[in-house]
């Protein structure tokens, strides 16, 4: 499991590596979020970024109409996201496997980009359970991850199967490749991939 906390600490203010993913690829990310407005009323209602770090991808939620919120379980994280001043946007100290205790409210929209990846088999049951705990009827998640490859080491990466287990009260209605170009070794062997999933009907 990675070491966020650790790993902002390290950083400080330079781009950590899963932020540079942004710097190549925001325009792709974009329009993913765009996709998602389909069908939707206007305002879409609203949407929580996992382990939002830094506030890499939160203020295009805001900026699509979306009543944003970001939560990270690394208060560094956190701090450099509240440093960003986005108006409107609301970033929580709070642990993915226990968003109730965060006294967050529900949500139509979640957005993963690399959270659920960097956690262990448990955290990832727990993740599940909590992310359906406050999804309103009809919720949609959009989940980007890195696949499995010899450089784990490196990089947390994470199956199909190993999602739809940890979240059986969704249904995976797509999934598709997300672009490599810019990314560099070893990012660029890790077939990242997006998941769109929705709340199963209770």
């Amino acid at each position: 499991m990675v070491n966020y906390s650790s790993a902002y600490r390290r950083y400080g203010r330079r781009v950590t590596p899963w932020e540079r993913y942004a710097q190549v690829s925001g325009t792709a990310v974009a329009e993913v979020f765009q996709q998602e407005l389909e069908g939707r009323a206007e305002p879409p209602g609203r949407a929580l970024d996992l382990g939002c770090g830094r506030g890499t991808y939160t203020p295009e939620l805001a900026r699509l109409g979306w009543d944003a919120v970001g939560v990270d379980a690394a208060p560094e994280a956190i701090a450099g996201a509240q440093r960003r001043g986005d108006a409107g946007i609301r970033y929580v100290i709070g642990d993915v496997t226990e968003l109730e205790e965060a006294g967050l409210g529900r949500f139509d929209l979640f957005v993963d980009i690399g959270c659920f990846q960097g956690l262990g088999a448990e955290q990832r049951e727990a993740m599940g359970c909590s992310v359906t705990a406050l999804a309103n009827p009809g919720a949609t998640l959009l989940m980007f991850a890195f696949g499995w490859t010899r450089f784990r080491s490196m990089i947390e990466g994470v199956s199909r199967d190993e999602i739809e287990d940890a979240l059986p009260g969704w249904e995976m209605l797509a999934a598709w490749p997300a672009p490599t170009a810019g990314l560099g070794w070893p990012m660029d062997r890790t077939s990242p991939q997006w998941y769109r999933l929705g709340l199963r009907a209770s």
